[in-house]
């Protein structure tokens, strides 16, 4: 089945959807159940109620990035007179201070446009360091913040101002800040002189692609932030249509609703595949929206970003892996659709019986790709019986890291250390293993054949260490399972979610490091340091706290050690 948006005389966004096998046949099961409870139009009324009672009140206050394809106008000429502003007075350099939401959108749309863009995600201090050192007198830094209070964008806030100061610049002049009407971000900016644009406070971080959050750094970055409204806007009525065709519907019964053939359980492994998609990095975005809507009460959907169609978890999928293609699509702008996708708004279908394969297919322009994937999440968030729009489980390991910084740090002491790495796991993990090829034997070891998934958590310096991403496939070509790979802590506002609040079936690798230096922040009592060890320890605590094993690795040199673990790990 395929729909696409737009068409003569229409603007351009343009969106097709395809699914075969198994996830036809969820297609079949519940799109029209949700035709007939109006789905889709309650979802674009705003309608709270569609996820049940306990979920309401989230809700509630949640709903508002339905519109934002018309509600975000405003600031697409309030971010092109900032950037002119900037660039008459030489400031060319946009870093990006943000976290989660607040950074994945901007980093797509940036890199999708070819726009440049610096994005400081980290508390790693070599990886702080750097972004402070590069072209500080041409630099605006956006700090964006939906809570106010996120403390790995409060500490980069900090260290850029101390820079700007130090270097005698005016940081009110160089800051803009992002973030919800009356959050303490707000009120210290404005005491501070410092730029403020104010988001919706109806719309949920990780659904924020298309408010200021991933508009401003985007704009100042020179990207068409109009054209991107434009997009999401094309498709707004087609996603708001309680028919069949609906691309949304479609799209999130093929993901939460696919059941494998032998076996129990669902496909609950999602697959992402860039497989011709103009659009630069859109795995990394739909990961975090998918993983931290669905991953709670025990069930949810499990994003694997892989790297192409050659990896591993394609090759023979496993019973609960569902393969999503990102591909591109023709321009439908001038009503020429192919034989393969009919004409705009028409579904096409094929046999989906037999021994099809179970898949999705999706592609489409990114502004409309972004509204289309957080509408079909929150499809599955009725199908899995779940509320898309909170995070517990984010909540609980941002507490723990703050009962280590605050009280005594992590002093565990290492059960082996093996060639300057020092190894650390959850109780009874390493019993009788004294060598680090072991140590990994035994945590693959505790992986579920039928169901599990490896999680690698990386909190190191994802420039400098970026080689250390590839034992990804490597891995899963290992243990035959799909396996993630996340750089901490920025995974934490993403797959972090579904890791402890998703099933029980996941095996986890923290990988951290001794950083070349540290590095204060400006009027705490921590360093970066110590916030990335306290991240990565408090997220290991929570892990162990709900049953999870997880083996820690300690780098004591990063740059020996990341050599020492590709050897290993592949």
């Amino acid at each position: 089945m395929a729909w696409a948006g737009g068409g003569e005389g229409t603007p351009s966004g343009v969106i097709e959807v395809a699914a075969t096998g198994e996830a036809a046949e969820a297609v079949r099961r519940h799109v029209p159940v949700l035709v007939e409870e109006s789905f889709a139009s309650r979802l674009f009324a705003q309608d709270a109620t569609l996820w049940g009672p306990d979920a309401e009140a989230e809700a509630t206050k949640r709903l508002a990035w339905v519109g934002l394809g018309r509600s975000s106008r405003p600031l697409v000429g309030e971010i092109a007179a900032l950037r002119e502003e900037l660039t008459a007075a030489g400031v060319d350099h946009v870093v990006l201070a943000g976290m989660g939401g607040s950074s994945l959108a901007p980093e797509v749309i940036c890199a999708t446009a070819g726009r440049p863009l610096t994005v400081l995600d980290s508390s790693d201090p070599d990886y702080v360091r750097a972004a402070l050192a590069d072209r500080l007198d041409r630099t605006v830094v956006v700090v964006s913040s939906k809570s106010g209070s996120t403390v790995e964008t409060d500490s980069q806030r900090r260290a850029y101002t101390q820079a700007f100061t130090d270097a005698g610049i005016d940081p009110a002049g160089r800051v803009v800040v992002v973030t919800d009407p009356g959050s303490p971000l707000e009120a210290s900016a404005r005491e501070a002189g410092q730029r403020v644009v104010l988001a919706d406070p109806d719309v949920g971080g990780r659904y924020s692609a298309l408010t200021a959050f991933g508009l401003v750094p985007s704009g100042l970055a020179g990207v068409d932030v109009g054209a991107l409204l434009d997009d999401a806007e094309a498709v707004t009525d087609l996603l708001a249509d309680d028919g069949e065709g609906n691309p949304a519907l479609v799209l999130g019964a093929a993901i939460a609703g696919a059941e494998p053939t032998a076996g129990s359980g669902r496909r609950d492994k999602i697959v992402l595949v860039p497989d011709g998609t103009p659009i630069d990095g859109f795995s990394d975005w739909a990961e975090q929206l998918i993983a931290e809507s669905t991953g709670k009460q025990g069930t949810g959907l499990l994003p694997v970003a892989v790297e192409g169609p050659d990896a591993p978890e394609l090759r023979d999928p496993a019973p609960d892996v569902l393969p999503v293609h990102l591909v591109a699509v023709a321009d439908d702008a001038a009503g020429g659709a192919d034989a393969t996708h009919g004409a705009a708004g028409e579904a096409t279908t094929g046999d989906a019986g037999g021994d099809v394969a179970a898949s999705v297919t999706v592609g489409g322009s990114l502004g409309a790709m972004m509204l289309l994937w957080e509408a079909a999440t929150a499809v599955a968030g009725r199908l899995l019986g779940i509320n898309p729009f909170d995070q517990p489980d984010v909540e609980s390991a941002k507490k723990a890291a703050r009962g280590l910084l605050e009280g005594s740090p992590d002093t565990t002491a290492p059960v082996f250390v093996d060639g300057g790495i020092e190894v650390r796991a959850t109780e009874g993990l390493l019993d009788g293993v004294s060598d680090l090829p072991g140590a990994v034997a035994a945590l693959l070891g505790r992986l579920d054949p039928q169901q599990g998934y490896l999680a690698v958590m990386a909190y190191l310096d994802r420039a400098d260490q970026a080689d250390l991403a590839d034992v990804r496939p490597a891995l899963a070509r290992r243990t035959h399972r799909p396996t993630t790979f996340g750089w901490g802590p920025r995974f934490l506002h993403s797959t972090g979610q579904y890791h402890k609040g998703g099933p029980a079936t996941g095996v986890y690798l923290q990988v951290t490091g001794s950083p070349a230096g540290d590095l204060a922040v400006p009027g705490q009592q921590f360093t970066f340091g110590d916030l990335i060890a306290a991240q990565a320890a408090g997220d290991a605590q929570v892990l162990a706290d709900h049953g999870r094993p997880v083996l820690r690795l300690h780098l004591t040199d990063r740059t020996e050690g990341v050599r020492r673990l590709l050897e290993v790990l592949q």
